[in-house]
């Protein structure tokens, strides 16, 4: 990926430096039901949700069984004036940048569609954070958080990415925070909000279900991210979007309960199959029109 000579986003909050500690451990979290062996260690249930990229508290509260939204202490509590500081290391430094092409992507996008796109700011942490949904752990993975439109992201993940899961490569890396910033483009345009009412009640196969939707739509953005940069910037090198498109595969529904518990459980899947996966950000690249991620139809 040609990256180096990007612009940097001045919308990089690094809180790395911080000591934050949470009051909740989640060694005991299981994904649909658990495997064989009953339960499976954090490195797999950092696979699993990441990339949900909605309320990590709406998650969280799936595995354990409880149920609300962050309450407004917690929101007000994260909500302090972080200050904006320019990344030292090169790896923050690509994260800076990856972040200002998903800007320079979607914003005349937006204008093209009649709207104004607000800029996500992109937060580094190191162990945990408190955002406005809530407390996270590493373990969680990149998250995006609509209650202050933030993406999260602990970069020791990309290490895990590349040696756990055999998804190396600086372009798979980028489509991570390209998938992010997808959950934030459907928050502006109402669809999370939405698909969240909708959960509301349902049975958790349906609500899954919905979720998977999501999942793939947000895959398919970041395809658009990928053609748009690319057509414009020139980003893509040989190889690039074949990273991408392993990356979505490494982490498919399917791919990770097969590894995990030896079985498959589809009512369980919440980001979709390692197919599904592919096709949609497939899509997205080949297209580039929003109108073509139409997961729901």
């Amino acid at each position: 990926m040609r990256w180096k000579s990007g612009r940097r986003s001045s919308n990089v909050e690094d809180r790395r430096t911080e000591q934050m500690s949470s009051g909740r451990s989640n060694g005991g979290f299981r994904i649909g039901g658990g495997g064989k062996k009953g339960g499976i260690g954090l490195l797999v249930v950092a696979v699993v949700i990441m990339l949900m990229g909605g309320d990590p508290s709406t998650i969280l509260n799936m595995l354990l069984g409880g149920g609300g939204a962050p309450s407004q202490s917690q929101s007000q509590t994260a909500e302090r004036n972080y200050q904006t500081s320019a990344p030292t290391d090169e790896m923050a430094d690509f994260v800076s940048v990856v972040l200002a092409d998903t800007e320079d992507t979607w914003s005349p996008l937006f204008q093209q569609m009649g709207e104004q796109y607000q800029k996500p700011r992109l937060v580094l942490f190191r162990g945990s954070v408190k955002s406005a949904c809530g407390m996270a752990q590493s373990a969680m993975g990149p998250f995006y958080c609509p209650g202050d439109q933030k993406v999260y992201i602990d970069l020791s993940f990309y290490e895990e990415l590349k040696h756990a899961f055999s998804a190396p490569g600086d372009f798979a890396q980028a489509y991570v925070i390209a998938h992010e910033v997808g959950h934030h483009v459907q928050q502006q345009f109402g669809i999370l909000q939405k698909v969240h009412q909708m959960q509301r009640g349902m049975p958790k196969a349906q609500a899954n279900a919905l979720s998977v939707k999501l999942e793939l739509q947000a895959d398919c953005l970041a395809g658009i991210w990928a053609h748009h940069a690319n057509r414009v910037r020139n980003i893509v090198e040989p190889g690039d979007i074949d990273e991408a498109m392993n990356a979505a595969s490494k982490i498919g529904d399917d791919a990770i309960q097969k590894r995990t518990q030896g079985y498959v459980v589809p009512d369980s899947f919440t980001h979709g199959t390692s197919s599904q996966r592919v096709k949609w950000f497939n899509e997205g690249f080949k297209r580039g029109d929003v109108q073509s991620c139409n997961t729901f139809g």
